[in-house]
């Protein structure tokens, strides 16, 4: 049933990806039926921004009257929500540019632009705003739409919200490589060891493996992009399942950790060392959030086809998600703030409070990038939450990483007070560790 789940997922995210290179038929019924629906949306920039379109059945677009209206999304909004009754054709009419579509192959240079924002592309023909309509060939088109490169030329298939992303993902995926290069080999050591932060170990380092492979996705995805518009809708899917997997590792992480030292303290079972799969309180409460959190993300996918990693606010899935991880970062805040309140030693002290700021870290970036994020413009915020939280998380998977195989801290607190921390292998639960 999993693997089933996550399939429906994948084909979801290949079916509903689209890139800046379209290709299909403008259909006059669907014209007239939805009139306000665009058929593109693009975030042009620069003086020599270019709308490119060519056509199979030029005579049918002729007898049509078939053209193509742009709006600023501003514009467009504005005239939306005008107090002033406007008619279908009215409407049209007030377009920034028109375009009419009579030849096989046309360019509408979008020029004089002096910050990027959003444009809407609309279809019209003779029969979108009269009443009278009688069925006719749809017309066989290819749509490219175009910014200007760093020479001007209008070659870019990345819109304004898209630009630097590949270049940002393959600075990420070299910053993972030289990583792996310098200290993959010692921790594959320590966590052969199977010493007490083994379980740990493994499962962060399968999320940061999950993490790493969503973003070299990401990169092939941009990289086949910025060639032809469309790029590798699969590839893009891919990225978002290994990101969303990887969030439910680390909550799921996390969360055990925290309730598993918070349940601990409250039995006060001094008798033997908390073990996490041991622990049916702290396990099912976990289980429950990983659940409402993977539902929330598998939902916000398609609730929004354009298939980014971290989304604003685009629908109530993305509002419901982001209050999910503000009450999960208060709760465990709440929690640890109690277990370092009482805490007497110091070393012990400082282990929580290092894992307290990873846990925030994690957590509230989303909602607290996404807040920031509305001072700017359209077009800045999408890559200011993406570029964000990765490094965000980054920081924090490498604040856990440094805390549990950290010798003073990682002794002092497993084997010492083992009683407090999760995880820890005795000699009678040594083979029970498994995620």
């Amino acid at each position: 049933m999993r693997w089933r789940l996550l399939w429906l997922l994948c084909a979801a995210g290949w079916w509903g990806a689209g890139g800046k290179t379209l290709r299909g038929g403008f259909a006059s019924a669907a014209a007239r039926l939805e009139p306000w629906r665009p058929v593109a949306r693009f975030q042009f920039y620069g003086d020599h921004a270019v709308l490119c379109v060519r056509i199979k059945n030029v005579a049918v677009a002729v007898t049509k009257a078939a053209r193509l209206h742009l709006f600023q999304a501003q514009e467009w909004q504005k005239l939306q929500n005008s107090i002033q009754d406007h008619s279908c054709t009215e409407k049209f009419s007030k377009a920034q540019l028109t375009m009419t579509v009579n030849h096989t192959e046309q360019n509408l240079t979008v020029s004089q632009i002096p910050y990027p924002e959003t444009w809407y592309v609309f279809y019209v023909d003779k029969f979108t705003c009269e009443e009278n309509y009688s069925e006719s060939e749809d017309i066989q088109f290819e749509m490219v739409l175009l910014n200007p490169d760093a020479e001007g030329n209008p070659l870019d298939h990345f819109s304004a919200g898209e630009s630097g992303l590949h270049e940002f993902f393959f600075m990420l995926v070299l910053a993972y490589f030289v990583t792996a290069c310098i200290y993959a080999q010692s921790l594959w050591q320590t966590i052969k060891k199977r010493g007490p932060m083994h379980t740990v170990l493994k499962v962060l380092t399968v999320a940061l493996l999950l993490q790493a492979g969503s973003a070299f996705a990401n990169y092939l995805h941009f990289s086949s992009y910025s060639k032809d518009g469309v790029g590798a809708p699969f590839m893009g899917s891919l990225a978002e399942l290994c990101d969303i997997v990887s969030q439910i590792q680390m909550l799921y992480l996390l969360l055990s950790l925290c309730m598993g030292w918070t349940i601990g303290r409250m039995k006060k079972s001094y008798g033997r060392p908390l073990q996490w799969d041991s622990t049916p309180t702290s396990t099912g409460i976990a289980v429950v959030v990983v659940v409402t959190q993977s539902f929330l993300l598998i939902w916000e996918q398609f609730e929004d086809t354009n298939h980014h990693s971290y989304h604003s606010y685009h629908g109530l899935a993305s509002g419901l998600l982001i209050g999910l991880r503000v009450c999960l970062a208060l709760s465990l805040a709440a929690g640890l703030y109690q277990i370092i309140t009482v805490e007497r030693s110091t070393l012990k002290r400082e282990f929580y409070i290092t894992f307290a700021k990873a846990c925030i870290l994690w957590f509230l970036c989303h909602p607290c990038l996404a807040t920031i994020a509305v001072i700017f413009r359209e077009y800045q915020r999408e890559k200011i939450i993406t570029v964000g939280v990765i490094l965000c998380q980054c920081i924090s998977m490498v604040i856990l990483y440094r805390l549990f195989l950290s010798h003073s801290l990682y002794w002092e607190v497993s084997s010492l007070s083992s009683v407090t921390l999760p995880l820890t292998v005795s000699s009678g639960h040594k083979n029970r560790h498994h995620f």
